[in-house]
């Protein structure tokens, strides 16, 4: 075994992790003992391949950055590609250089010499980064429209499927569609997407993931256009839908199990120009974790918050458009609050996360269990705290009222731009003022801003220009030299002197970072959301204005008053801890330019 060996003259294996290895080999001789031990952990991955190289003459190269011209990528046949998982380089001069992570396998080698007519240089790659070349560049899924791959049992369904003896049906059901879409829906959960889009258009279909809020472009070959029929079918399959309805939108629902972890998908089909459109949410129920701390609060804001959930009634309520993380603060709330001597009932539409201590309630319009129906009748349950999935009509907003003035807690969210905007959007609903001035403790909106991948995360100074107007400090990014920066208002000094340096005064320009991009990111210099977030808290003064029927400005700039940061200031923090980019706040709060 003389990778074990040169790896332990080179210091690199210990004598445990060498007897791991020696074991692992002994029970699975047929795998080559780099890949067993990669897999394993066993020793570093860059130390193993270097060492492979070096007893191979081959070097190792990183293919973390490498760029491939299309050249290069037109002469290598697909099959070998995603067969060998042999991935081309460079071409020059008749040579073409392959990356492999298998240097054992020198027949492929030889195969592939005779079908381009190049001479071959085998270069040592990362078996995960020529992997992600692939797919980046030859397509998700490719290895399985050219039926050149093993079974796999990566998904698991958690439900039964029906389906007819129709032609479609078994087209659906084909073994290579089966595993198409299997591969569609893995590569989606590898890549923290929340959301699948499948769009059909003239001549092909389209793929694409929402990644931390943004939508990405997934690469497809070619010969994925002659299956689009049958992806949908599958998945309308999987969904337990009609495949012969084309003509009416379809909701459905799938249960599975991918890699060990339960996945529920919530399926929307709708009827388009070009074939049915699916977007396909996925709740990765084993990446959940519902904690307040997680959120992404500051310090100050997460304990008045802390301090506003625990009021012993009310209403409070979260806000923003739709996936910008109001569900998650609100189950992170119930869970920070859950104890033995606390009743909670929740009443969703649809109930997204299942939670333990928690007694929650689906709706169903169809046969009268709406939210306003559920709510009168769970008050007989005798709750301590209720949470209503959206307060959407007068009948659900005056049920929430009648309990929290009976002495419940209740939590809900709207759809608003910002907190102020709550009050005034209930009384447009047709709340009472002053039955929304009297109940309403609390609101937060929020946002989610993507966060710098820690991988390739650097500081930098921005030029003054490239910064907002509202920036805090913003003059210290030029001319040191000049006159003082302007003073920030109490609020927002106090804030910063809190984060950044509370024994001392702010010198200097203070520290921005951003992400340059890196494999871990996909290029992108993000990884994962964080939260911003504007908590407004009620007060005799707001009260007032509310019962007046004060447009949401001027509540806005009362609550500012009396302490309150905007999301747009939230995001400048949020900046200067380090969490995030000015472009994300930019992008995230646009139009929100006061204070």
């Amino acid at each position: 075994m003389f990778l074990i060996e040169r790896l332990r003259e080179n210091g690199q294996l210990s004598d445990t992790d060498a007897k791991r290895a020696e074991e692992l080999h002994a029970q699975d001789p047929n795998r080559p003992l780099h890949e067993l031990m990669i897999e394993k952990g066993i020793g570093s991955e860059m130390q193993i391949l270097t060492a492979l190289g070096e007893e191979f003459g081959l070097e190792f190269v990183d293919l973390s950055h490498t760029i491939i011209s299309a050249e290069t990528l037109s002469v290598m046949p697909t099959k070998i590609v995603h067969r060998k998982g042999l991935m081309p380089i460079s071409r020059n001069n008749g040579t073409l250089v392959v990356a492999t992570s298998n240097p054992y396998d020198v027949n492929t080698l030889d195969e592939l010499q005779t079908l381009t007519g190049l001479e071959i240089t085998p270069v040592l790659g990362s078996q995960r980064e020529i992997s992600r070349l692939i797919k980046h560049h030859f397509g998700v899924g490719g290895e399985t429209v050219q039926a050149l791959v093993q079974e796999r049992d990566d998904v698991e369904l958690l439900e039964g499927i029906e389906a007819d003896d129709s032609e479609l049906a078994k087209q659906a059901q084909e073994a290579s569609v089966v595993k198409l879409v299997n591969e569609i829906l893995i590569e989606a959960i590898n890549e923290r997407a929340s959301d699948i889009h499948v769009e059909p258009e003239e001549n092909a279909i389209r793929i694409r993931y929402r990644i931390d809020g943004l939508l990405q472009t997934q690469m497809l070959p070619p010969e994925i256009n002659r299956f689009a029929s049958a992806i949908i079918s599958r998945i309308k399959i999987m969904s337990r839908l009609n495949i012969a309805e084309k003509r009416l939108p379809q909701d459905g629902r799938i249960k599975m199990r991918v890699q060990g972890r339960e996945v529920d998908v919530r399926v929307s089909i709708i009827p388009m120009i070009h074939g049915e459109g699916i977007v396909m949410r996925l709740l990765d129920k084993g990446r959940m974790v519902f904690n307040l701390a997680n959120c992404g609060m500051l310090p100050p804001i997460h304990r008045t918050f802390k301090k506003l959930i625990d009021l012993p009634h009310g209403i409070v309520l979260v806000t923003g458009p739709t996936g910008s993380g109001k569900s998650t603060t609100l189950y992170s709330a119930l869970n920070e609050i859950k104890d033995e001597v606390t009743k909670i009932i929740t009443v969703e539409d649809p109930v997204e996360y299942q939670q333990p201590g928690i007694s929650q309630i689906q709706t169903h319009a169809k046969i009268g269990l709406t939210f306003a129906t559920a709510l009168r009748s769970i008050l007989r349950h005798d709750p301590d705290v209720i949470l209503i999935g959206e307060m959407r009509d007068k009948e659900t907003s005056d049920a929430a009222i009648q309990a929290s003035l009976t002495g419940h807690m209740v939590f809900s969210t709207l759809h608003t731009n910002d907190s102020p905007s709550a009050f005034t959007r209930l009384i447009d609903i047709g709340v009472e003022p002053f039955l929304v001035a009297s109940t309403v403790e609390g609101i937060m909106a929020q946002r989610l801003v993507r966060t710098i991948c820690k991988d390739c995360k650097t500081e930098y100074v921005p030029e003054m220009d490239d910064l907002p107007i509202d920036f805090p400090h913003r003059e210290r990014f030029g001319d040191m030299s000049n006159a003082e920066p302007t003073p920030l208002d109490a609020r927002m000094q106090h804030a910063i002197q809190d984060l950044i340096s509370p024994d001392k005064p702010l010198e200097g320009k203070p520290k921005i970072h951003k992400g340059l991009g890196c494999r871990a990111c996909r290029q992108s210099g993000y990884r994962g959301r964080t939260g911003i977030h504007e908590l407004l808290i009620n007060s005799d003064v707001l009260r007032d204005l509310v019962v007046n029927r004060a447009n949401a400005n001027l509540i806005r700039l009362e609550a500012m008053k009396a302490g309150m940061l905007t999301l747009r200031q939230d995001g400048w923090l949020k900046v200067l801890r380090g969490s995030t980019t000015i472009d994300e706040v930019n992008r995230t709060t646009a139009g929100d330019m006061i204070g």
